[in-house]
């Protein structure tokens, strides 16, 4: 049987970020301390924002900026999958992939797909919250988002300024390409100024498959050439929320590099 590992992060709010709404999530705080599971172990933390460990080839990651609210990750028998919710937080990340050591390119790396299914993705306070794949590339630095649906506000959101470089149809859904800048955010070198990228799917899902390495081919024909040209770091299936209350369950994330799934 394969193994089961359960992170749990109770969280009690130490404080309310300051005003001003910001768009979502910049990743994590570039911080990595690492846990060892076993069978019917749980983790119970207050003292950092983010736990992640290798189950069955795959790379789970929670984290929960400063530590606000309650979020919880539990993940499952099956590779990939996994259950989570949250409340009460500012932003919380959960996801789960595969990380990179950032010495290799998209190209040298090979052809990303992910096929998942989602049968609970619930918002049930708050309007943000993202079902997407993630990840990041250094140098240059750039965070992206492909995102399959979200709660009542589609991202990026108005308050980016960002409006749509073009669309593209992708695994017969047609998604806007956007490109935004986070000023001094958290991110996987700490805090610091970045790009975003973005495809928003016009219509939600919450199951199917995302012909990942075709959106970076779509950015790139619009001159977003950073994941082409960055060092990768990471590629996840990821459920995300800011200052939200929710639940998700993910059931399928199958993970292939060049048509083969990752072990």
């Amino acid at each position: 049987m394969k193994t089961t590992k359960i992170f749990i992060i109770l969280l009690a709010a130490l404080f309310v970020s300051a005003g001003g709404c910001t768009s979502t999530a910049s990743g994590n705080s570039g911080s990595s301390e690492k846990d060892s599971f076993f069978i019917g172990d749980t983790l119970t933390s207050s003292s950092r924002e983010q736990d992640l460990d290798r189950i069955n080839g795959y790379d789970f990651e929670l984290w929960n900026q400063r530590r606000q609210g309650t979020a919880t990750m539990t993940p499952a028998e099956v590779d990939g999958a996994f259950k989570c919710s949250w409340k009460g937080i500012e932003n919380v990340l959960f996801r789960a992939g595969k990380k990179y050591n950032r010495s290799q390119t998209h190209s040298q790396i090979g052809v990303f797909s992910i096929e998942y299914d989602a049968p609970v993705f619930s918002v049930t306070s708050g309007s943000i919250a993202y079902l997407s794949v993630y990840g990041w590339v250094d140098n240059p630095l750039i965070e992206y988002y492909i995102v399959d649906s979200w709660g009542t506000t589609r991202p990026p959101g108005s308050w980016t300024g960002a409006g749509s470089k073009g669309k593209v149809t992708i695994d017969g859904g047609t998604y806007d390409i956007y490109e935004t800048t986070r000023t001094n955010q958290p991110s996987i070198n700490g805090t610091q100024t970045f790009k975003q990228y973005w495809s928003v799917r016009t219509s939600k899902r919450t199951s199917g498959t995302i012909s990942i390495s075709e959106h970076f081919d779509a950015w790139a024909e619009k001159g977003m050439t950073g994941i082409r040209d960055g060092k990768f770091y990471e590629v996840a299936l990821k459920i995300e929320g800011y200052q939200s209350n929710g639940s998700a369950e993910i059931t399928k994330n199958i993970l292939s590099i060049n048509g083969v799934p990752i072990e």
